[in-house]
């Protein structure tokens, strides 16, 4: 007689889950084969590095199969991992400044530079004439994005640099959606001061940053 229990690959991630907790490595291995490709695009865009993304990727699904008697599964097993390998990419990307890791910067810069226009990323850089030399906008916008508070930078890089909608960053950090517009808003905002008051950005005769006429961010 066979049995009606669902094999490994047909469960719920909860029941997953429970599984493995009890030593089932196979019903774990269907949670890496089912969120790997995920997290390691994550890992990928943080870091900018393909090996180092995948040490990432590794290490923080070793790290969750320990830590499983821990989740206490009132966010979804994908939330929560989530979570763990994007704080262990930016931990490992905030140890190392050898400089690698720099093309995320890039599309914050979409968002943070004066004269962008309101509505999400993947937008320009503003006015051709106020750029930077590519380098130096970098490295502006790298300090600026450092001396954010942790909660701020956080929700910034899960907006501009995986593209979560605010209602997916709510869920990740298990907040409110109104938390997350008011961080972005006040770190978009800061991060302009900061590239003001460093000479990155230009501002007009009255004190306004350039190409930024009070619209909304």
């Amino acid at each position: 007689m066979r049995s009606s229990a669902p094999s490994a690959s047909e469960l719920s991630d909860a029941d997953a889950v429970a599984r493995a907790r009890n030593g089932d490595h196979e019903a774990f291995r269907v949670l890496v084969e089912r969120y790997q490709g995920r997290v390691y695009r994550l890992a990928a865009r943080i870091l900018g590095d393909p090996d180092q993304a995948r040490d990432a990727v590794q290490d923080g699904f070793l790290k969750a199969y320990g830590s499983l008697d821990r989740f206490e599964g009132r966010s979804g097993f994908y939330t929560w991992l989530y979570r763990l390998i994007f704080n262990l990419c930016i931990d490992l990307k905030r140890r190392d400044r050898s400089g690698r890791h720099v093309e995320w910067d890039d599309a914050v810069a979409r968002e943070a530079a004066p004269g962008h226009p309101a509505g999400g990323p993947g937008r320009g850089l503003g006015e051709p004439g106020h750029e930077l030399e590519r380098g130096e906008a970098r490295a502006a916008l790298a300090r600026a994005i450092e001396e954010l508070p942790e909660d701020a930078r956080r929700t910034l890089l899960l907006r501009e640099v995986d593209g979560l909608s605010y209602a997916e960053i709510a869920r990740c950090l298990g907040i409110p959606k109104g938390t997350v517009m008011s961080r972005l808003h006040h770190a978009r905002r800061r991060v302009r001061e900061m590239l003001v008051e460093s000479g990155a950005v230009e501002v007009d005769a009255e004190g306004r940053r350039m190409g930024e006429l009070g619209g909304a961010t």
